[in-house]
């Protein structure tokens, strides 16, 4: 398991409320799962300080089951 994917001790759980960079600085191998929902501009700092949920409603992606995605990909 990747350190980048600890913080604090712990494996690193997204929640609809967790900032997209956030994610990406923990593990840049999370990338394809917001390119394939179609969020093209991960560079931009507005996508980077978006939230997941915030993401999600934008783009009419189901949060819950990116977040799922997410947090599997996470614990490895």
């Amino acid at each position: 398991m990747s350190a980048a994917r600890i913080m604090k001790g712990q494996i690193m759980t997204i929640t609809k409320d967790t900032i997209i960079g956030d994610i990406l600085d923990a593990d840049r191998a999370t990338a394809p799962y917001f390119l394939n929902m179609g969020m093209h501009c991960l560079g931009c700092p507005a996508s980077r300080g978006e939230t997941v949920g915030e993401a999600c409603a934008v783009h009419g992606v189901d949060a819950a089951e990116l977040i799922a995605q997410l947090n599997a990909h996470l614990a490895g």
